[in-house]
């Protein structure tokens, strides 16, 4: 477990995988905040929030994942925040080479390897 104070925001529309998230990345030391939809996701970090890295559902209601990422990273206070997309669809090195996004995982996450990215990120 890591004793740090590092702050994930995870932005996924899926309350299930919200709720594994934040409770996985908390027992690990991380503070979580969560966001239903990409628009909940801009507003927060709109509002001032700064968190050391997203972790983003592509397929969402309201403003998906390409929406939000495309608008994080035109904003110089927010395009240095790492964003780790998180599918279930869709080739990883594509989705990479299209959006300002640091990596890629698949559903459904293999946590072992969540937490590696995360900490790759964070630390």
């Amino acid at each position: 477990m890591t004793s740090c104070s590092k702050t994930v925001l995870v932005v996924e529309d899926d309350a299930a995988i919200r709720k594994t998230l934040h409770s996985v990345l908390n027992d690990e030391g991380y503070q979580v905040a969560e966001a239903a939809n990409g628009l909940e996701g801009l507003v927060f970090l709109r509002n001032g929030a700064r968190p050391d890295l997203i972790l983003l559902d592509l397929m969402m209601p309201v403003m998906d994942g390409r929406s939000f990422s495309c608008a994080v990273g035109k904003e110089p206070a927010l395009a240095s925040i790492p964003i780790v997309v998180i599918t279930a669809t869709g080739d990883c090195r594509q989705i990479q080479a299209s959006l300002p996004v640091f990596d890629c995982l698949h559903k459904p996450l293999d946590l072992n390897r969540l937490l590696d990215v995360v900490e790759r990120f964070v630390n």
